[in-house]
């Protein structure tokens, strides 16, 4: 079911849209609107805008409509129903989380996945269901901004961001094609794996001609890859999925390059999951932070058993383990490969090998980008805190965040507004922990941003809010409940 077909169960989705609301009512939300209006150069500013129509940017504007932040807007360079990587770069048949976790739900049994699936298809499809399908997790984002009515506008690209000496964030902005300004008082980054960067790729492959690789979150025409001899290079999910659309699309044969002498069989995070972890790593000294995710790293995440059966049931596809390239060379047929274990050659690389943090890709950070503070700006890890030996770069360049996941500046007093600039993407992880890009906790997360940015909407203009109180005279009481009596005489 795509966003332009009609849905499964139309009745089914009109009374759970009936509960969504009655749920809502009977939690007195969305609270009424309460933010104090401010102006500049002659318009209303926004109290919030958030970057990012996906799962992460929904979830927090739909904690700023339950809170009463009314003045907010969601801006995405995508068209409706292709936000996020659902059905662009994820080629995952289906999501590797499991169908029961309440992710972008707000708390609200009714805005689950399985409350929408049920709706659609019935209990009993429910039982039956295995994992979620990739494309109907696109669905199911798509009716919870339908039925939350959530301010998306789509086609909006962010060119530039800078700060005023008001305190506040002018966004620089093209929509259909045309130049626009967006004066905010907080501005959320909810731009995912790459928000703060792009796809990792080393150099060996950088250096190819362009039409002869790609990185795996890039847009790959599988088409033209029949017949033809593909690499891929990684050995997680990404790498799994690549390589078995490249070999579903007719790929003539598609090697797996894997640097390490076996696939990873554990999953450590799985292995700790809890409510503790959710709410408490927060609070973790930086050490222990370093030390969970570093151990994390690098044990790595396996890639889901389906994912590996689903390249391994090709007979043209095939697994090389401790196999790491050593060089590259472009030749009449393609591309030569010598690797540890040998000579081969392909005519298209595909790079599984992940995001890194790197501001210069990314223009619109151009101006703030100098001014914000890294791990490595202020934390050396000591050796107990490194159980892989070694210093990992992914959490070096991790951005070093507030309470808020705001950016702390790098020298204190240089750039004072980029408090008003929160990184809910997934670099935020080593300091606030997987809240801010996975399922399972998206929620959790978006709550934390969304009440620290309703703490200091408040009290930056809490002279405003006392006066309010002060002058605030709407009577109870009209005088006439009662009659003042003398006291009795003794």
């Amino acid at each position: 079911m795509s966003i332009h077909e009609p849905a499964k169960n139309p009745a089914g989705l009109a009374q759970l849209k009936d509960r969504v609301h009655q749920d809502l009512s009977w939690l007195d939300q969305p609270c009424r609107s309460w933010v104090v209006p401010h102006s500049a150069d002659g318009g209303r500013v926004m109290d919030v805008v958030v970057i990012g129509g996906g799962m992460a940017g929904l979830t927090v504007s739909g904690y700023l409509r339950r809170y009463g932040v009314d003045n907010h807007v969601v801006l995405d360079r995508a068209p409706a129903g292709r936000e996020g990587p659902w059905r662009t770069y994820a080629r995952m048949e289906t999501l590797r989380s499991p169908k029961t976790l309440a992710g972008p739900c707000m708390g609200l049994a009714s805005l689950t996945f399985r409350a929408w699936y049920e709706a659609c298809f019935g209990t009993a499809a429910w039982e039956t269901l295995g994992r979620i399908p990739t494309g109907m997790w696109m669905d199911y984002l798509v009716w919870l901004r339908e039925v939350l009515e959530l301010p998306v506008r789509n086609g909006v690209v962010l060119d530039n961001i800078s700060l005023r000496d008001d305190g506040l964030v002018s966004l620089q902005l093209t929509s259909g094609g045309r130049p626009e300004t967006l004066v905010c008082r907080h501005l959320v980054l909810a731009t995912g794996r790459d928000g703060l960067g792009g796809g990792y790729v080393p150099p060996v492959i950088a250096a190819l001609p362009r039409n002869l690789w790609s990185h795996s979150a890039g847009m790959i025409d599988f088409e033209a890859l029949k017949g033809k001899r593909v690499a891929v290079v990684g050995a997680g999910a990404s790498a799994m999925d690549n390589a078995a659309v490249a070999l579903e699309s007719g790929a003539g044969r598609v090697d797996m390059l894997i640097r390490r002498p076996d696939l990873p069989r554990v999953n450590k995070f799985t292995g700790i999951g809890s409510m503790g972890v959710v709410l408490g790593f927060e609070s973790l000294p930086d050490g222990w932070k370093w030390r969970f995710l570093d151990c994390v790293l690098s044990a790595q995440t396996p890639p889901p058993r389906s994912s590996v059966l689903r390249v391994s049931r090709h007979p043209n596809g095939f697994f090389h383990l401790g196999c790491e390239i050593r060089s590259l060379a472009v030749t009449a047929g393609g591309v030569r490969i010598d690797t540890s274990r040998g000579t081969m050659e392909a005519d298209f690389i595909i790079a599984a090998t992940g995001f890194c943090v790197d501001l210069a890709r990314r223009p619109e950070l151009s101006s703030i980008a100098p001014y914000i503070r890294f791990w490595k700006d202020r934390f050396t890890p000591e050796p107990q805190d490194m159980p892989s030996g070694t210093l990992n770069a992914e959490l070096q360049y991790s951005p070093d965040l507030g309470k808020g996941f705001e950016f702390l500046e790098k020298k204190t007093g240089e750039c004072p507004s980029l408090r008003f600039i929160h990184c809910f993407c997934f670099p935020a992880t080593l300091s606030h922990g997987k809240v801010s890009g996975d399922i399972p906790a998206i929620s959790d997360g978006a709550e934390r941003l969304v009440r620290h940015i309703i703490g200091s909407l408040f009290v930056d203009d809490r002279a405003t809010y006392y006066n309010s109180l002060v002058t605030f005279a709407d009577a109870e009481l009209s005088g006439d409940e009662w009659v003042d009596s003398p006291l009795p005489v003794s």
